[in-house]
Parts: structure tokens; sequence; C-alpha cells
């Protein structure tokens, strides 16, 4: 089994009790974590494209006392929806070997957009209880649909034909998306506000929505870590330990599903997030996805708050939305690390 720049184990720079070459001592790393986690959510709630005296978010009586709230419900949101993408990517990554998998690049989201968009013009939904159930088939179809795409051949799903039927797919849905689009501007109405990727304007009830599908999704996706581990390496040794690589493959999947498809349709397509994530923690946590797999979800989280609050300030007195921030941040970061070579088989 071969191991990309980002996984391979480097020499660690501490010697203390409980340190393990090439990682980051566990309760060094939560500890770092959790500090980075409160200080985004903090600047999310204190920092805005309007300055709000501080005295108002502790006296519920005060004038402005309800931006205060409204950035609460917003950091939640941007909270959950970056820990979701976070950590789908990390499963796609780790179930498909792929370094280039990420819901936006192998079709996930899209297949998510396009049956939202459907939902809306042809069945009439107009809440998120009606058309999540739309943006979860979506995303399960699209995920299918570019695995069996990517498997015709002798070779089958390498990383390389999945990436590139997962790049067709999502071009073809994505026209698709705008041409129903260009033919309903009810839909248009509904959708443009969505389309580009934000957490503002939503509150408790939106999240509370997608919430049970999230934690089903995240449940699945922790006990998933072991099963990760051993189809690492590879599904013939894999099959001599025990295990039944089919169904892992499912559970893997059903998890992907659940959370990228949830926080598509929560928040809309926010790219990159499930990309450049777990390639960091993997940096430094090592490959055992244990370790990858809540980490990438923790760091999501905290990539999608910081975007959030950079597109409040970036361009007063507007807001950038947050999907076309972590686009700008993660285009970049993404070059980097393909100009190093550090998108290696997994």
């Amino acid at each position: 089994m071969t191991l990309t720049a980002l996984g391979r184990p480097r020499p660690s720079l501490r010697s203390g009790r409980g340190a393990t070459p090439g990682r980051a001592p566990t309760a060094t790393a939560i500890a770092i974590l959790l500090a980075v986690v409160v200080a985004a959510s903090a600047a999310s709630v204190l920092i805005g494209s309007r300055a709000v005296p501080l005295a108002a978010l502790l006296h519920r009586d005060a004038p402005l006392h309800a931006v205060y709230a409204a950035r609460i419900a917003r950091t939640a949101l941007a909270l959950a929806v970056g820990g979701a993408l976070g950590l789908a990517g990390a499963l796609m990554q780790g179930l498909t070997r792929n370094p280039l998998a990420d819901p936006g690049i192998l079709g996930v989201n899209a297949g998510a957009s396009f049956a939202m968009v459907l939902a809306i013009s042809f069945f009439g939904a107009s809440t998120l209880s009606e058309y999540l159930w739309f943006a979860l088939a979506g995303a399960a179809l699209a995920a299918v649909l570019v695995h069996a795409i990517a498997s015709v051949g002798r070779a089958g799903a390498t990383p390389v034909t999945l990436a590139i039927a997962g790049a067709a797919l999502t071009a073809a849905l994505t026209c698709w998306t705008s041409g129903l689009l260009l033919a309903d501007r009810r839909t248009l109405d509904v959708f443009r506000f969505w389309q580009v990727g934000t957490v503002g304007g939503r509150g408790y009830d939106v999240l509370l929505v997608g919430l049970p599908f999230l934690v089903v999704g995240l449940v699945l996706a922790l006990a998933s870590a072991p099963l990760l581990n051993t189809l690492a390496l590879g599904d013939d040794l894999a099959r001599g330990l025990g295990r039944r690589t089919g169904a892992d493959r499912a559970v893997v999947g059903l998890a992907i599903v659940l959370l990228a498809g949830t926080a598509t349709a929560l928040a809309g397509p926010i790219a990159f997030v499930g990309l450049i994530v777990p390639h960091a923690v993997r940096a430094v946590m090592g490959p055992d996805h244990v370790r990858v797999l809540p980490f990438s979800m923790a760091y999501g989280a905290v990539l999608t708050v910081a975007a959030d609050v950079l597109g409040r300030v970036v361009l007063p007195p507007t807001e950038v939305q947050v999907g076309i921030m972590t686009a700008v941040v993660g285009v970049p970061v993404f070059l980097h690390l393909v100009r190093r070579g550090r998108m290696g088989a997994l």
C-alpha cells in the first residue's frame, strides 16, 4: 500500500509520553482544536458587517440583541454544515482511495442541487422539510451513478476514473439545473439565494429539520473508521481478515449521502471544505481514520465558520456568501497541494 506525502509519517519534534512519530499527541491536538473552535465561534458571534456593542449580547432587552441571536443561530448552522462536509470528504477519500474525492467533485452536491430544483419546479416543494428528501435522493443517485460509470472497463473504479466520471456528471447536472432555472422564473427566485451556498438568514428551525439526518450520518461515519482502515489494506486482504467489503462500503456510502446531502440541502453547495480539510488533517495526524474523521469534522466546521466571518468583513457593508469564500480560500490551497505533489494515491 502506498501513502501520500500527506499520510507519510514524519519525525516528531516532541518526545514526550504518548507521543508517536508523525502524529500530534492526542491531548495537545484536542486542546488546540477546542481553542480554535471556540475562537472561530466567538468571532462569528462578535464580528459582522454591522458593528454591534457587546452590551447588546449580555442584555436581552437591548435593541440590537436580536442581531447577536441571529449570529448565534448562523454560527450553529455553519458549524453543523462545515463539520458534515469535512467528515463526508474524509469518508469519500478513504472509501475511494482517491485524494481528489469530495462531495463537490464527485457529483454528490450537484445531484442534490438538481433534485432540489426538480422538487421546486415540478412538485411544488417550498420548505426545507419537503425538498430535503429530494436532496438526499439526488445525492445518493449521483454517488451510485458516478461509481457505476467509473466501473465500466477492465480496470474498474480507479481514482482517476472516479474523478473523471464525477467531473463529467457534475458538469451535466449543472447544465440541466441551469436549464430548468432559466425555463422557470419562480424556481429561479426560490433557488438563487440557496445556489451560492449561504448560512445567513436561517434560524434554528432550518437546522432542526436536518439535525436527525446529520446525527445518523455522524454515528455511521465514526463507526466506519476501523472499516476504512481495513479497506485501505486492499479488498483481498480485507476479506481475508473477515470483512464483508460490500456491506462496509454500503455503510460508508450511506453516511456520505446523509452528511453531504443534508449539508447541501441546509446551506447550498459549499465547495472545497471536504477536499482540503482531510488532507490538512492527515498531514498532522497521520492516515489513521480513527483520528482523521473526527478532526476533519471539527476543522471543516472551523473553516466554514471562518469563511463566513471573512465574507462579512471583506466588502462592507455587503456580505460575500460562504460558498464563494470557501472557493476563494480553497482554490489556492488546492493548487498548492497539486504543485507540491501532495495529491497522490491514498
